[in-house]
């Protein structure tokens, strides 16, 4: 079964929520703000995608880290980052199982998916 990681409120998400919904794929929702973020997922994250597609630059919690943490982030740093501020992973984090995949496109979800 898919499992998709992300905040439940975000636009994004909703997104997504509404096209597997639509296509009839069945998935499991992980809620970062209710279940926290998976450490030990979280490693094969970062290993497999590396911290910079993992971390949203774009959005206000990477903005309101200190400069310094931002100039010195590696997989170690950002993991730390993360399980401290889960808002500022890219989403949804979609699982398939065998692959994972940042951010939302209905035409990538439709080539992998269907």
């Amino acid at each position: 079964m898919l499992t998709i990681y992300g905040i439940k409120n975000c636009d994004t998400m909703k997104k997504a929520f509404k096209w597997l919904a639509d296509a009839g794929i069945d998935y499991h929702f992980h809620d970062y703000k209710k279940e926290g973020v998976p450490a030990d997922k979280l490693d094969t994250w970062l290993d497999e995608l590396g911290w910079e597609a993992v971390i949203n630059r774009r959005g206000t919690t990477w903005r309101k880290l200190d400069e310094s943490t931002r100039e010195a982030m590696d997989n170690t740093t950002a993991k730390a980052v993360i399980l401290d501020n889960p808002s500022i992973i890219k989403r949804p984090l979609l699982d398939t199982g065998s692959e994972r995949v940042l951010g939302f496109k209905a035409d990538d979800y439709e080539a992998r998916l269907k």
